[in-house]
């Protein structure tokens, strides 16, 4: 048998739980089995990740637990599952530090083999700077995954962890009444634990806070039943109960009383004979709860809270009429039928929003869409949508009622979010520059998000919303590190990518002639980025040129980026055709047998055409070090990667554009980007968000070979001759 069974509940990590996994399987120390735990539900990303890694290393063993479950169940099934002689625990977003399984084994082959050995953790805080250690104490409230047990003692005493709220308070409390012997490991961090920007989950408030007592009972009757409670453990539980009294707003109003009332009687029901009681705050708190006085101790901490200024308020500055209306409205019901949506400058109407709408007439046409746009946008509103323009008491009013408030760009930093209110993010694609906390190493970028107090301000839109859209696994691994927040990661594709599945070939014939483009020509769609650190927003190359260079058989669509002012240049002969005002991004990519772009997110989408790409990274080392990336482009492209006007040109002027290496290159890059964009994305979001429906039930993502892309414009071509 393996000396370590490292358990790792995996549920709602998916971003950071590669990092956990990586971080066993690279000990020095092999003598171990991984069992990653994650939800028994089809498509589970957290299963998917912890099967592919079973398949690398043999070592890796992951089983199935009920979501309904929790945090105690995942354990218990990992528990039921495990064949070491010691066993670990790891939460799926903390990283076992290195050499740490080396140093628990020697320490616990000094220590004779005890039932419990406890070790230092470090925390570390959520932007991932400052840390503290934190050495062994036995204390109760210590995370379970701070020691290592013996198997053969949590068999023979029959431990599992108690379900509910609190699992490590009651699980703690049960180990302690059970050791016979234990022991520390003092001055080595074996766990490093990432602390959540909002704090545990634990300390939120809510009637899960009823379930505290729950776990102290636990222990305490176990106690009574014969095992015998010392003076400190009867201390210590008690402790962590007064702690929680001294903060009400924890609970809710109707279930305090209650609350102090049944921890009073466990109180009297298991005080140790002679229990001396601590001296002043903390005692006077326990005279109190012995005497069943909640009014004593409600006033005892009003007293203390006032004397220390924890009341003060601050006047609240004023706010124009727009806001005092929308503050009116917000005392008013939400409407369970009204759906909002606001789009880029409240000017790219079209997309995921579009789509994301029109599935929701289909599946929801009970719900009210409302676009909140500019003045110049309001007639992209798509049809069967109305629409409030930004600014005006109308709008106000939409947003303040809305059940449903959907975006893909910032809303303004005084928009409240509504308890019953249901916030949708859906982030404009595939991250390639550095985003949301990331800027912040990055001068140019940082500068433009105004610092510390952009970041503050950035937090508190991210704390509003519950569910965000991710296309693929990077985007989830970005998004939770940039922007972490308490929401679900919907790992669904993007709404407007659905039609780039299911268009068929008189769909890209349509759209080629929409666009002008020439019969018996193959247009190039060229969509550089924005660079906030060179000046002006020209394009990278001489279009011209280029047009001159590769010959008559192309020409360009040209896509500009919406800060850009360029266009086709006079004198091109109709080969340069600007598409930058075109409505849609989705008929263009279509339209195009072939990409160019430097640095776009549109590359993510265009792939999921497969068709050739290129990539024209004359300046990458300037963009990486001034703007930021999320990964390496030129070292994984979609495509050949050209560095200069003339290697570019040359690549379509002999053909290597979408030659076997081309195509090679491609496949690898949609194996990563290209996960779960299969047509169904709108459907799966509709369904989860705006239905209510659980994941399981959602409809799994077809696997990228088992997808049928709309049809390149050649095949088309010769579809529609032959038909």
């Amino acid at each position: 048998m393996p000396r370590f069974s490292i358990i790792v509940p995996t549920y709602g990590v998916e971003g950071r739980l590669p990092l956990a996994l990586e971080s066993v399987l690279g000990q020095p120390f092999g003598d171990f089995e991984l069992i990653p735990v994650h939800e028994a539900a089809a498509g589970s990303p957290a299963g998917a990740i912890s099967a592919a890694y079973a398949v690398r290393d043999t070592r890796v063993a992951p089983v199935e637990s009920p979501p309904a479950g929790g945090l105690s169940a995942a354990r218990n099934a990992g528990l039921a599952a495990a064949h070491g002689t010691y066993v670990l625990f790891l939460d799926g977003d903390d990283t076992l530090a290195p050499g740490a399984l080396r140093a628990i084994a020697d320490r616990l082959d000094e220590t004779d083999d005890p039932d419990v050995l406890r070790f230092a953790h470090e925390r570390t805080h959520w932007w991932e700077g400052a840390t503290t250690v934190v050495r062994p104490s036995g204390r109760l409230d210590a995370p379970a995954w701070s020691a290592a047990y013996r198997r053969d003692f949590l068999g023979e005493r029959q431990l599992i962890f108690p379900i509910g709220h609190f699992t490590d308070l009651g699980w703690n409390g049960l180990v302690a009444l059970a050791a016979d012997r234990t022991a520390e490991l003092r001055d080595t961090v074996c766990v490093r634990h990432l602390l959540r920007r909002q704090g545990s989950r634990l300390y939120a408030p809510g009637e899960s806070h009823l379930e505290l007592l729950d776990q102290v009972e636990l222990v305490l009757a176990r106690a009574a039943a014969g095992q015998g409670l010392s003076e400190a453990l009867f201390g210590q539980l008690f402790a962590i109960v007064l702690r929680s009294l001294a903060h009400p707003e924890l609970l809710p109003a109707h279930h305090r009383r209650a609350f102090f009332r049944r921890a009073g009687h466990l109180y009297g029901l298991h005080r140790p004979t002679g229990l001396q009681l601590p001296a002043g705050h903390l005692g006077l708190q326990h005279r109190l709860l012995a005497n069943g006085s909640y009014a004593g101790f409600r006033g005892l901490h009003a007293a203390r809270r006032a004397a220390t200024g924890a009341l003060a308020a601050l006047p609240r500055p004023r706010t124009p009429l727009a806001r005092a209306l929308y503050a009116v409205q917000r005392r008013l019901p939400l409407d369970r039928n009204l759906a909002v949506y606001r789009a880029h400058r409240g000017r790219g109407v079209g997309g995921d929003l579009t789509a994301l709408h029109a599935k929701v007439r289909e599946l929801v046409p009970r719900v009210r869409s409302v676009f909140l746009v500019a003045a110049d946008a309001v007639d992209r509103v798509p049809q069967g949508a109305e629409h409030a323009v930004l600014g005006t008491p109308r709008a106000w009013r939409m947003l303040a009622r809305a059940t449903y408030v959907v975006d893909d760009a910032a809303f303004a930093d005084t928009v409240v979010k509504r308890s019953g209110s249901v916030h949708l993010r859906i982030q404009r694609g595939t991250p390639l520059k550095a985003t949301g906390l990331d800027r912040s190493a990055y001068p140019v970028v940082a500068a433009g998000s105004d610092g510390v107090a952009g970041s503050a301000a950035l937090l508190g839109r991210v704390d509003r919303w519950d569910f965000v859209l991710s296309a693929n696994r990077h985007s989830t691994e970005t998004w939770e590190r940039a922007l972490p927040g308490r929401y679900e990661q919907l790992e669904y594709g993007c709404p407007r990518n659905d039609v780039l599945c299911a268009a068929t070939a008189e769909d890209v014939a349509r759209a080629r002639r929409a666009l002008g483009v020439p019969e018996g020509r193959k247009a190039l769609l060229y969509a550089p980025t924005h660079r906030g650190h060179a000046p002006g927003h020209e394009t990278r190359f001489d279009l011209e040129a280029f047009c001159e260079a590769v010959g008559e058989e192309f020409v360009v669509l040209l896509r500009a980026h919406h800060r850009s002012a360029v266009g086709a240049p006079r004198g091109s002969g109709g080969r340069i055709i600007d598409v930058t005002a075109h409505p849609s991004v989705e008929e263009v990519c279509l339209a195009a047998d072939a990409l160019i772009t430097d640095y776009s997110s549109l590359m993510f989408d265009y792939a999921h055409l497969d068709r050739p790409l290129v990539i024209l990274a004359d300046d990458w080392e300037v963009f990486r070090e001034t703007r930021g990336v999320c990964f390496d482009l030129p070292a994984a492209p979609p495509g050949h990667v050209a560095c200069t006007e003339r290697e570019l040109a040359e690549l379509f002027r002999d053909g290597s554009y979408a030659d076997v290496e081309a195509d090679a290159l491609r496949a690898v890059f949609r194996e990563r980007f290209c996960q779960f964009d299969d047509g169904r994305a709108a459907e799966r979001v509709v369904r989860r968000v705006f239905l209510g429906e659980r994941p399981e039930a959602l409809p799994p993502v077809v696997p990228l070979a088992g997808r049928t892309p709309a049809p390149a414009p050649t095949a088309t071509a010769a579809t529609l001759v032959r038909s």
